[in-house]
């Protein structure tokens, strides 16, 4: 424990210069006659730590005492310090970690890249969740983290989209952070992999003994196929459409960028009057409804009948209730 203290004081003293016995108390969470001993043992063991009488006073390192970081350049450590998400980590329990590799990495840098990427720190954030929903509840987080490192069972309640409530014993094999949600890559005793989200665990136990990962399994590749796979199965009909003129953008917002950019690349000449035919994929056709009815009368759906009678009963309901 205090070994690591002493190296947290150590890097505090390079990356910060003059700091004073209060400040490092502050920040290491420790009282000043601690920090007092902590220097002295820095002393004794050759760091040329040196302190200042006075107002403007402090402990600081002699100059030119520094450990480097050999071979990484000003960008790379700019694209480090962007790359760390404290929340995900945080919920990892890995917070104090992460903050502590930071702080050894800023500390270890030469001057020019040690300001870029404070700089790099203090102009971008990378903030995970969506628009108009916050970050999942995951209490379990932290212990399928965990068995995920250690590579060792799990015996879990979950609750599926309908409710319903299973319990498995599964081998994760990793963790996925997409949109906000985590998701836990996992596999029954023999069995293939599948996605659970964790916010979804309701109880959780780790089970004695560890598996073997399967041999040339790659989380992004199985990610990635998985994504893919998702989104060719989610929707399940098509809607033929026609948009009004300069209300592209409005329909990717409302249905996706990636499926209304393939459906108007796709799309042919518009009609003398601007308007576009699209062949659009939706999940449903109540889905496609609903979605749609936020166009408002910038999209007319031509078919298939089905459709189009939904929102004509739509359409007649709402002039019922405004008149």
């Amino acid at each position: 424990m205090r070994a690591s203290r002493l190296l947290s004081l150590l890097l505090l003293l390079q990356t910060r210069g003059r700091m004073t016995a209060s400040e490092i108390a502050d920040e290491l969470e420790v009282s000043v006659r601690t920090v007092y001993r902590d220097v002295e043992a820095l002393s004794a063991a050759g760091v040329p730590v040196y302190s200042d009488r006075g107002p403007a006073g402090g402990y600081q390192l002699l100059d030119g005492y520094r450990t480097r970081l050999n071979g990484l350049t000003a960008e790379e450590a700019s694209a480090l310090f962007l790359a760390g998400l404290p929340g995900p980590a945080a919920e990892l329990g890995l917070g104090e970690f992460a903050a502590n590799a930071e702080l050894k990495l800023l500390a270890a840098l030469p001057p020019e890249p040690r300001s870029q990427a404070a700089s790099m720190r203090e102009r971008f954030l990378l903030d995970v969740p969506g628009w108009y929903r916050s970050a999942d509840d995951v209490p379990h987080l932290s212990e399928v983290a965990e068995a995920v490192w250690d590579q060792r069972p799990l015996h879990m309640t979950y609750r599926r989209w309908g409710k319903q409530e299973v319990d498995r014993v599964i081998h994760p094999y990793g963790l996925v952070l997409k949109g906000g949600s985590w998701y836990l890559v996992a596999a029954p005793p023999g069995g293939s992999p599948r996605t659970y989200r964790v916010a979804r665990i309701l109880t959780l136990e780790t089970m004695p003994g560890r598996f073997a990962r399967p041999a040339g399994f790659e989380l992004a590749t199985f990610w990635r196929e998985y994504a893919q796979e998702f989104r060719e199965r989610m929707y399940t009909a098509e809607a033929v459409i026609k948009l009004a003129p300069g209300r592209g953008d409005l329909l990717a917002y409302t249905m996706g960028a990636d499926v209304v950019g393939a459906a108007l690349a796709a799309a042919g000449e518009p009609d003398p009057e601007g308007w576009l035919t699209l062949t659009v994929p939706v999940e449903s056709l109540t889905h496609a409804r609903w979605l749609l009815l936020r166009m408002g009368a910038d999209v007319e759906v031509l078919g298939p009948p089905e459709l189009r009678t939904l929102m004509s009963e739509a359409v007649t309901d709402l002039a019922k209730l405004y008149g």
